[in-house]
């Protein structure tokens, strides 16, 4: 049972319950390139913060006028290079990204950003990629990164970066790129140094985004799984916690007994699976 609010997250689980994190069984590999003659055109967007728990976007300066450093940036190809994997991959599979591309993006919305998440659990670092599908035009990877910005006074941390790379097999060319904060209840946390406090709240759009060409939704692919299911393998790479399976209250008290097993309930003052507070 997952209840979300401002305050409270309760969770139940039973004990000795774990989730499997099951691979694509296709066999097929692709290897995926970009020509170092091409650029990239990307757009960056902040738009001002709707809400935070404790009213820090209206009394802190930095925070109410948090803004894109860069509303338009061009890059050479190999600042997306970082995202592809270094050897033939399968529909799938996952692979660590390089952390100096994704910095030289990040920049783009705002100049002082950091891997090294401050309120970190110990599980949630890093920068991972998915391929989601290909064909033989093109392929698409799915990618999840954890980052925060440094502030003046604090630091910005978003709930997750996410996002998709979509490569023109053919050109050896970006095709259609998009990194962005997920909306949510919450989607960041922020802490100021000078008071020693931290909040959390909502930010409409934080977002780097390239439009070459336009990719029909509709395309057919060769191989491919599901967004929700690349999704999926991408958040078990951060969180240990995603591999029980959770249950409601109700399901606990009917299984304990036949399982002969106890039940452990967790209340906790924020959610499992991001980094908004």
């Amino acid at each position: 049972m997952k209840i979300l609010t401002v305050g409270f997250l309760i969770l139940v689980v039973m004990s000795g319950q774990l989730g499997a994190d099951n691979h694509s069984s296709a066999d097929n590999k692709i290897t995926l390139n970009l020509n170092d003659a091409s650029e990239v055109l990307v757009k960056g967007f902040i738009a001002p913060i709707e809400y935070t728990q404790y009213g820090f976007h209206v009394e802190w300066d930095e925070l109410a006028n948090l803004r894109v450093a860069e509303p338009e940036k061009r890059y050479p190809a190999s600042v997306f290079r970082t995202f592809l994997p270094s050897e033939a991959v399968s529909v799938g599979d996952l692979w660590k990204i390089e952390e100096g591309g994704v910095l030289e993006l990040l920049r783009q919305l705002y100049p002082k950003p950091s891997l090294d998440i401050s309120m970190n659990a110990g599980d949630s670092y890093g920068l991972w990629a998915c391929l989601r599908a290909y064909n033989d035009k093109y392929a698409e990877i799915v990618f999840r990164i954890h980052a925060e910005f440094i502030l003046e006074d604090g630091r910005f941390t978003p709930s997750q970066f996410t996002g998709y790379l979509v490569i023109d097999r053919i050109k050896e060319k970006v095709a259609s790129f998009k990194m962005y904060v997920p909306e949510g209840v919450l989607n960041f946390d922020v802490g100021r140094n000078s008071t020693r406090t931290i909040d959390v709240g909502f930010c409409p759009q934080i977002e780097l985004r390239a439009e070459i060409r336009e990719i029909a939704p509709d395309i057919k692919f060769v191989e491919s799984i599901t967004q929700e299911a690349a999704e999926r393998k991408l958040i078990l790479r951060f969180y240990k916690s995603q591999q029980i399976n959770w249950v409601s209250l109700e399901e606990a008290l009917e299984m304990a007994p036949a399982q002969q097993k106890p039940i452990h309930v967790i209340s906790i003052d924020g959610p499992l699976a991001d980094e908004s507070c």
